[in-house]
């Protein structure tokens, strides 16, 4: 097992690339409570893989289409993170804010949407790795997060602004 130090983050390449999408209106954002795949039963954005030939920004707007059947308004990309998880699984996430969305919030076989207050992120049933990254997004500083995890566990982690 590599521990943070040892991963050459500029060699390092995704098994999988993703996105998430928050969606904000007034002084709430848009979270989910995941029903199945990575992160089951945590709190998180809707997002999930970007299928060949889609860019991310596509895959954020077709992801929280399925996941909850809204259209977020024009995702802007906020982010990218890079988790390395101890069974060799590497995944990179684009990550987008939109300001409201088209459609009314729907629970799918995905995904329970959760309207949430700014100020109750209830970053203790999210990942980790949220509590360190979702501030920054949040005051709207664009990101990079790199990350270690086993299982539940982050072993590691740094965080750059971008300018």
């Amino acid at each position: 097992m590599m521990t943070f130090a040892e991963i050459d983050w500029n060699c390092w390449t995704p098994q999988e690339r993703s996105v998430l999408c928050f969606i904000f209106r007034e002084s709430e954002v848009l979270l989910i409570l995941k029903k199945r795949g990575l992160g089951n039963g945590k709190i998180n954005a809707p997002g999930g893989k970007i299928e060949p030939g889609e860019s991310p920004v596509q895959a954020a707007i077709r992801e929280t289409q399925e996941e909850v059947g809204l259209t977020p308004h024009d995702p802007r990309y906020s982010g990218e993170l890079f988790f390395e998880f101890t069974d060799g699984f590497r995944i990179h996430c684009t990550v987008f804010r939109a300001e409201g969305c088209d459609g009314t919030a729907v629970e799918t076989g995905e995904a329970v949407p959760i309207w949430t207050p700014l100020d109750a992120i209830p970053y203790e049933a999210m990942w980790a790795d949220d509590l360190l990254w979702m501030p920054l997004l949040l005051e709207r500083r664009p990101f990079r997060g790199y990350f270690v995890f086993e299982g539940d566990t982050m072993l590691g982690q740094r965080i750059e602004l971008l300018p």
